[in-house]
């Protein structure tokens, strides 16, 4: 999508009204064929609302096959309050039409007449400051579109080998680098967790390692694990048929991580960033991780194998430890962890947990302004019984009573434990819940791309 400040309307194009109200219609002025679409009554809007409201844009223009829309800027500017700079809706306006632009159509037969799609915005009068704010916001967006895409790809087309390769690729042309590590280094390094959940597979297992040094190599660099489950059955205790479907996204947290460093080479922040994304198929077979066995993880811990779907959380363990050869500024893991997390928030929020208080307000307020929205759950001494295993160090799940109370604290908890060898702060964001869009929020079916707009926001956070 191209989206330009122009003096004046130009031939064949659609201007779009934004107009205060509960009725849209097409009318004819002035030769000019108008679309007036109704915000509401209200006057100004918070970003939360103009995001969707600005989406439906486009989605009303792809409804109607208009393929270049006009808008004016001074009734884009008067539907936000003037703590919104210029700037900055620029910024939004642009990711909200870019994701609200995207459809995955990889696999379906092209009609004659096309896939609808908005191929030109022209906005009248945008001021300069709103112009930059496009530009940063079509990167930003185009970036959060390729972990969609990423995430929406079957999981018989994407391995763990598949997506190392991805992640190289999508590294191409920026200052990451990419190192992979295959069965045998993970065997000579000690990761016993990542080789353990990786056993019931075909597929060998990958240990994705992605480095951007945009500052000093002596300034200590934020570090994002992504959990890259290429397609999780459940293992040997497998899930139900209905609970399988879109299990092929259960590495969305991997892919956001990718992506979110790869952005940060493309707006060339001075920032240092490092990715690791542990990338296994959880599959049952006769050499599959059993319930009750054990496995020796990168950091000596044993942990105890009580469910065979509980498998994200012991991949990140080694992820963790890893992290720390990188004497890391903070530790950010993300991940598709718990249906608990969907059954506490629905889908409108990650659900994340710290070993740092003052950090859950910062983290909120980042995920307001990403779009990305975060809701807090405690990490407090006294769920610690949840972590003390029976005949290994930890369990994978909860020993204490009912494995099924607390199930979004209880996969944290274990991450914890890990977490406690940092010498830094660490940030769990359990982003099951946004795994996939809405119907309400003006977006294709599928995935929806988060975090990666909230792992910017940390990035350039806490990373300069």
């Amino acid at each position: 999508m191209k989206i330009t400040s122009v003096e004046a309307v130009a031939p064949g194009s659609t201007k779009i009204r934004l107009i205060a109200g509960s009725i849209s219609k097409f009318i004819e002025k002035d030769g000019v064929q108008e679309l007036h679409l109704a915000y509401g009554a209200k006057k100004v809007l918070s970003q939360r609302k103009v995001t969707l409201f600005l989406r439906k844009v486009v989605v009303t223009a792809k409804q109607y096959k208009l393929s270049n829309i006009v808008l004016e800027w001074k009734e884009l500017r008067s539907l936000t309050s003037k703590d919104i700079t210029d700037k900055k809706l620029g910024e939004v306006a642009a990711i909200a039409w870019e994701m609200a632009n995207f459809d995955f159509n990889v696999y379906k037969k092209e009609p004659e007449e096309g896939f609808s799609s908005v191929e030109d915005i022209s906005v009248v009068g945008a001021p300069a400051q709103a112009t930059e704010g496009f530009e940063r916001g079509i990167t930003v967006a185009i970036e959060v579109n390729s972990c969609r895409a990423l995430a929406n790809t079957p999981g018989g087309d994407m391995t763990p080998r598949i997506l190392a390769e991805c992640a190289k690729t999508i590294a191409k042309g920026t200052k990451v680098q990419v190192e992979v590590l295959g069965r045998q280094e993970l065997k000579k390094e000690g990761m016993g967790a990542v080789l353990g959940i990786a056993k019931g597979s075909e597929h060998e297992p990958q240990f994705i390692v992605m480095e951007y040094w945009g500052a000093a190599k002596n300034k200590k660099p934020v570090v994002l694990l992504g959990k890259g489950v290429t397609f999780d059955t459940g293992g040997l205790q497998t899930k139900p048929g209905d609970s399988m479907y879109e299990m092929h996204m259960d590495m969305s947290g991997g892919a956001a991580v990718m992506h979110a460093i790869v952005l940060a080479a493309k707006l060339e922040l001075k920032v240092n960033v490092v990715a690791l994304i542990p990338a296994v198929e959880n599959s049952p077979s006769g050499t599959a991780v059993r319930p009750g066995d054990i496995l020796t993880s990168l950091s000596g811990r044993t942990i105890e194998v009580l469910h065979t779907d509980a498998e994200g959380r012991v991949i990140l363990a080694d992820a963790i430890t890893y992290s720390k050869r990188f004497d890391p500024k903070l530790v950010v893991d993300v991940a598709t962890l718990t249906g608990a997390a969907l059954v506490a928030l629905g889908q409108q929020a990650n659900a994340f947990m710290t070993n740092k208080d003052a950090l859950i307000p910062a983290m909120q307020q980042l995920g307001e302004e990403s779009g990305d929205y975060m809701w807090p759950f405690p990490a407090w001494e006294e769920y610690e019984d949840m972590t003390k295993g029976t005949f290994g160090d930890i369990p994978n799940i909860s020993t204490a009573g009912n494995s099924r109370y607390g199930g979004v604290i209880a996969g944290g908890m274990f991450l914890r434990e890990f977490a406690k060898d940092l010498e830094c702060p660490w940030v769990h964001i359990d982003m099951a819940p946004r795994m996939t869009a809405t119907s309400n929020e003006f977006l294709t079916k599928g995935a929806a791309g988060a975090p990666v707009r909230l792992l910017l926001g940390i990035i350039e956070g806490y990373g300069r």
